[in-house]
């Protein structure tokens, strides 16, 4: 039975417009997870994109009520259900945007626990980048998820640009994530073990879930 249970990946994407450039990455970044998901073994992919904007009224009720509507409790269960989670974020005020937080300040704290996590943030100039590693690394390490080496910050210039002989590309590094977020997921048994490290891993091999989770215990 467990060998036909599809994976499952989930993409957050708080972006606010429409069309939305966050929503685009987040869109990206799960077809390159499925791409490689479906590469690399004989399992179904299910992907599923969560619109924070859609949930904005609830997600704002449940914090003052305590009660979340169905339509956020069905969100919240995919995200915590996930074999593996994008979340994207437009950048306000060089941090991740309050609809992003609130909606995960609705998450049980251990409900993450071990879980791969591509994080990703979108903005109108590079310098803003930063916010992956002085916000949303913090805010998962807290929940206790796994998240994986490469984020992606993609600025307007990023959009339709290849890279050059110094930088790669919005196109590899979101491939380069959704390849590292593949191999995550593959890495994890059913039970939440994670697999033994072979010869053929190479560089993109997953450290163990134990050793991650030894890591972030430290509270």
């Amino acid at each position: 039975m467990f060998a036909t249970t599809p994976l499952r990946i989930v993409a957050v994407s708080a972006g606010l417009s429409q069309p939305s450039s966050t929503r685009l990455l987040a869109d990206r970044l799960a077809a390159a997870t499925r791409e490689r998901l479906t590469a690399e073994q004989d399992r179904d992919v299910e992907v599923r994109v969560i619109e924070l904007r859609d949930l904005a009224v609830d997600i704002a009720n449940h914090l003052v009520s305590g009660f979340p509507s169905t339509g956020l409790r069905e969100a919240i269960d995919a995200v915590t259900e996930a074999d593996g989670l994008i979340a994207v974020t437009p950048v306000f005020t060089a941090s991740y945007s309050g609809l992003f937080k609130s909606f995960f300040d609705l998450i049980d704290h251990t409900a993450l626990t071990g879980k791969p996590v591509v994080i990703a943030a979108t903005g109108g100039t590079a310098r803003h980048s930063l916010v992956l590693e002085h916000a949303l690394r913090p805010l998962f390490a807290y929940l206790r998820a796994v998240t994986v080496p490469t984020s992606v910050y993609a600025a307007s210039e990023d959009w339709g640009s290849s890279g050059d002989e110094y930088t790669e590309g919005l196109p590899s590094r979101i491939r380069r994530a959704g390849g590292e977020l593949a191999s995550a997921v593959l890495g994890r048994t059913v039970s939440g073990a994670s697999r033994a490290l072979g010869l053929d891993d190479g560089e993109d091999a997953v450290v163990p879930f134990e050793q991650q989770l030894a890591d972030l215990r430290l509270d």
